[in-house]
């Protein structure tokens, strides 16, 4: 998602209710069926800002049990469940919907159910931060429709197992709108087939796994471009949705697309997506990371709506949505937090993949200046990490704040091609994987070979930022930690008369002898920590 706006990211609630318990747990209902496949088919009636259809739900059985939690959010209304023919009873509890099964459910099969739905979805206050459906009319006067539900749930829009603990192996995506709009969702475009009643439906087929989230619907006049990207795993489909008159402007301003594979591949790894393409398609609004389907609204201009939001001039040399939301398709979309309360997972490694971009295109001063910029965006009003089991995200500084932290870990490694490589690595080992942060943490820790435990509670867990302690006297200087939490380890480099000198500072004062009383002492900006120089 993109940052800047905290209008539904990272509230910062203090108590929290048996809602937000069975929308952020995983209850006994989720916890024994596995998800394998959605077959989702809908019908979209912009006039009515009306929705309704099914999602054919297959499952694995994990271990015995006959009631299984589906998430649907009011003012969406369940209407019928049916399993092998069957009518079930359901028990609505909010937006956490109970269906008792009356077939047996044994360990290992494959089974499924029909939920049917209909009803008029929230609609977006202010998308894609406080989301739902934008119901909005093009200069034309054709309908513009899209989804964006992050952090509110995919159940806003459609019934599914609405935690991000699991992800569907592959799921279809069926969507009826009146002509001549088009639907453009994930994957690839399987069949168009006309209707009688002047209305199209739009079959798509998404083959990989995929976080609920990631999954959208997008209704418009499009016209589409594409081109063939010669990536690390052969030949990637990049298609491009515009609304018609845009068409000349988009050609000129998706330019970027390409360089973002080329440098995100080279600091990440191959495109996750190959057998889905990648998509860019114009909404509404600013944009969002749906899953082969990225959403594009920054009006076809460099920087976060013409402006640079690291104020160095480096964030006018791209496109901010194309760049940004991209990269989330290794940070989101490839590699998904299990719980909401780890999203620094998603947006740190994205925000700092800004960076990345510049240092591949424009060279690593470039890369450093920038994210060190974007650190006038940091507020350390609470932490990275939110409150696990309740759908709560952690402080969205895990924007810029994470992405230094992440930049300090590669100061750390101070190595370009070892950082290339635990990148890489990173996105190869939790190929198609949810993850927690302790995940991360280790894995890190292990690449980089050093313990990052109070670094990471330092910066995650907390909102001080560690200070170094400089005191220069006579040919001494004395140094030290505060503001930093128990067993904060991190090597800092400084330069003491052009010699660069590797400090191990602790809490405890420390001391190394100066050639010259009046030794030149140069701190590195490029770490995240506050110095103080006496």
């Amino acid at each position: 998602m993109a940052q800047l706006n905290h209008a539904q990211l990272g509230q910062d609630k203090k108590k929290f209710t048996h809602q937000d318990t069975l929308r952020g747990s995983i209850t006994p209902e989720r916890a024994w069926w596995d998800i394998t496949y959605y077959d989702l088919d809908i019908k979209v009636t912009p006039a009515d800002k009306y929705i309704a259809g099914s999602n054919t739900i297959h499952y694995k059985v994990l271990q015995p049990s006959n009631v299984l939690q589906v998430d649907l959010q009011s003012p969406m209304k369940m209407t019928r469940a049916v399993q092998d023919g069957r009518d079930l009873e359901i028990k609505h509890d909010g937006n956490a919907h109970f269906i008792t099964l009356t077939k047996e459910q044994f360990p290992g099969m494959i089974n499924q159910v029909q939920v049917f739905y209909e009803g008029n979805p929230r609609e977006a206050k202010n998308a894609p931060w406080d989301g739902g459906i934008s119901w909005k009319k093009d200069r034309n006067g054709n309908d513009f429709v899209a989804s964006s539900c992050q952090g509110l749930g995919a159940s806003v829009w459609w019934p599914n197992k609405d935690h991000m603990y699991q992800e569907v192996d592959s799921m279809a995506i069926r969507v009826n709108v009146p002509n001549p709009l088009m639907n453009v969702s994930n994957g690839r475009l399987i069949k168009t087939e006309p209707k009688d009643d002047n209305t199209t439906t739009y079959h798509w087929f998404v083959k990989n796994p995929i976080n609920n989230y990631g999954v959208n619907i997008n209704i418009g006049d499009y016209v589409n471009f594409s081109e063939v990207y010669e990536g690390e795993n052969g030949a990637l489909d990049m298609n491009y949705y515009v609304l018609r008159d845009h068409l000349e402007k988009a050609q000129k301003q998706f330019k970027d697309a390409p360089k973002m594979m080329e440098a995100f591949e080279h600091w990440f790894g191959p495109y996750p997506f190959y057998e889905d393409s990648f998509k860019l398609v114009e909404v509404p609004y600013l944009g969002m990371e749906h899953q082969s389907s990225v959403t594009y609204g920054n009006r076809f201009k460099n920087g976060y709506l013409g402006r640079d939001l690291s104020g160095t001039g480096w964030g006018m040399k791209f496109d901010f949505i194309i760049i940004h939301e991209s990269g989330h398709e290794w940070f989101a979309n490839n590699i998904t937090n299990k719980d909401i309360a780890d999203m620094w997972i998603h947006e740190s490694f994205t925000a700092y993949s800004e960076s990345l971009f510049l240092d591949y295109h424009y060279g690593t001063t470039a890369a450093n200046e920038y994210v060190i910029g974007t650190r006038r965006s940091i507020r350390n009003d609470r932490p990275l990490i939110g409150e696990y089991g309740v759908n709560h995200e952690g402080s969205g500084d895990m924007y810029y704040k994470g992405a230094n932290m992440i930049h300090t870990l590669r100061m750390l490694v101070n190595d370009k091609d070892k950082w290339r490589r635990i990148l890489r690595n990173m996105n190869k080992t939790f190929y198609h994987q949810t993850v927690t942060t302790q995940d991360i943490e280790d894995f890190l820790s292990q690449s980089i070979g050093h313990d990052l435990t109070g670094f990471f509670n330092q910066y995650l867990r907390g909102t001080e930022i560690p200070k170094l302690v400089l005191d220069q006297k006579k040919n001494k200087l004395t140094y030290h930690w505060e503001n930093v939490v128990d067993n904060f380890n991190l090597p800092i480099r400084i330069v003491i008369d052009d010699e660069v000198i590797l400090l191990q500072p602790s809490t405890s004062k420390q001391v190394i002898k100066l050639q010259s009383k009046k030794s030149v002492i140069q701190t590195d900006s490029s770490y995240y920590v506050h110095y103080k120089i006496r």
